[in-house]
């Protein structure tokens, strides 16, 4: 048996990637899909800068919350926005890589605005989950809104404890989040 060359091993990588890369727009279609089929889709969202435990257990809870998860991911100057000038750390294309290679993560989508407002009223998901550092009221006003419009199931899934971004970076000797 011979063993791929790096040529292929790259154009396989890519192919899988943008198997998994839809637009909100393709996500909209993939969620009248599933609910054909009585099937739900669950959306997350975030940074997700430096993949640690504390996210794929996040991720893990929230793809059992029904049939497929989409993760929009926040682009790289919303990061910024988010969490200052010196994040991201790892490149939104990077990061969606990472994030589309996990099991529990069927779809992702990248996000250039501060807010998911825009991605929530497109693909209207039928549960949306957030980490415990929120609750259904410390949402986005905006956000919030949109999931009420879309009929969408929130959930706040507990947060895995001393796993964080801002921990790690520190650790690090770098700056966390604002």
């Amino acid at each position: 048996m011979a063993l791929a060359g790096p040529a292929s091993l790259a154009k396989l990588r890519a192919t899988m990637i943008v198997a998994n890369m839809k637009t909100a727009g393709e996500l909209a279609v993939v969620r009248a899909q599933m609910e054909a089929r009585g099937q739900k889709l669950v959306l997350t969202n975030g940074c997700f800068d430096l993949l640690h435990a504390g996210h794929v257990r996040y991720l893990q809870a929230a793809r059992a919350l029904g049939e497929a998860l989409a993760v929009a991911l926040n682009g790289d100057e919303s990061v910024r926005v988010l969490k200052g000038p010196q994040r991201p750390v790892n490149e939104e294309r990077d990061r969606a890589e990472v994030l589309a290679a996990l099991a529990c993560v069927d779809f992702v989508t990248i996000f250039h605005e501060p807010r998911l407002t825009g991605v929530i009223a497109k693909v209207k998901p039928h549960v949306y989950a957030k980490g415990g550092d929120y609750t259904v009221e410390s949402l986005n006003a905006e956000e919030r809104a949109a999931l009420g419009v879309a009929g969408a199931d929130i959930r706040i899934l507990p947060l895995v404890a001393g796993r964080s971004t801002s921990a790690m970076l520190a650790r690090a000797g770098m700056s966390g989040d604002r």
